[in-house]
């Protein structure tokens, strides 16, 4: 991706500067970004205080009249104060396009609340943190392609971007993905007390259980062949592997698994009626 400047790229704002804000904010300033090209606000005075010191940049604790410069609007705040915070923010953006990062919350609210179609939804997850992210996004259909591609260079240094094509499907997104890296985590944890009960080290039991994951994924996105040969492939009848996965097998892992997903996915559903409204 080429250097971020001014002329590349509108006056963004954040509405919120938490996790998510930092992520996509600090790769745009490593890109090139200037910081003069952007406007925060965020209303705790600690947040405030971490962006200026890691970032160089002012937030300022509520909108302004500044933001009616910004041509694109990302929302990274919680579901339940989303509407809160549009309200002061809609008579000031009236041009602009909006991207929410905000689980759970639908387009349709989001387009009631700030009195605009020109809305993208995108569901992260927290390895954009590190620039290695995976983000589901939709767009209304009132947002232009011009507007997508503008997404995409605002999201780019966050990861991986994949859009759907209808927004239920980012209910999906948000439980396989959104969620994923805290399943990924709880495996991790696993692995590591496994091999703390065997006898290893705490340190050598994580560099392993991490070691395994991060090697084992990297195969998975080099190769051609799905993850099910792949697996095959490490298990031989009768061996170690086989033991493992038959003792999942047996214990209905992949099958708890798959319902934890789907319950995630029913949340997902849920926060949209319990935060949104039209």
């Amino acid at each position: 991706m080429p250097d971020l400047t001014a002329a590349a790229l509108p006056v963004i704002a954040f509405i919120g500067g938490g996790n998510m804000a930092s992520a996509i904010l600090g790769g745009l300033l490593r890109q090139g970004l200037p910081t003069a090209s952007v406007e925060v606000v965020e209303p705790f005075e600690e947040a405030r205080m971490r962006l200026a010191r890691d970032f160089g940049v002012s937030a300022q604790p509520s909108a302004s009249d500044a933001l009616g410069r910004c041509q694109v609007v990302v929302w990274a705040v919680k579901p339940q104060t989303f509407a809160d915070a549009a309200r002061p923010v809609r008579d000031l953006t009236p041009g602009a396009l909006h991207l929410s990062v905000a689980a759970g919350i639908s387009s349709d609210s989001i387009a009631a609340w700030l009195g605009t179609d020109n809305v993208v939804r995108a569901m992260p997850n927290t390895p954009a943190l590190i620039g290695q992210g995976m983000s589901g996004l939709f767009a209304r259909p009132a947002v232009s392609a011009d507007g997508r591609r503008l997404v995409e260079q605002v999201l780019a240094p966050t990861g991986q971007l994949l859009w759907v094509d209808t927004e239920s499907a980012l209910d999906a997104v948000t439980a396989v993905s959104g969620s994923g890296p805290a399943y990924v985590f709880y495996f991790i944890e696993a692995m590591t007390e496994a091999g703390i009960e065997m006898g290893l080290p705490p340190a050598q039991a994580q560099q392993l259980a991490i070691g395994t994951f991060t090697g084992a994924s990297a195969l998975a996105q080099a190769s051609t062949e799905p993850p099910s040969v792949l697996r095959e492939r490490v298990t031989s009848k009768g061996g170690t592997t086989y033991a493992a996965l038959s003792a999942m097998e047996a214990a209905g892992v992949k099958a708890q698994f798959k319902t934890a997903i789907r319950t995630a996915e029913q949340r997902a559903r849920e926060l949209a009626a319990e935060f949104g409204s039209t």
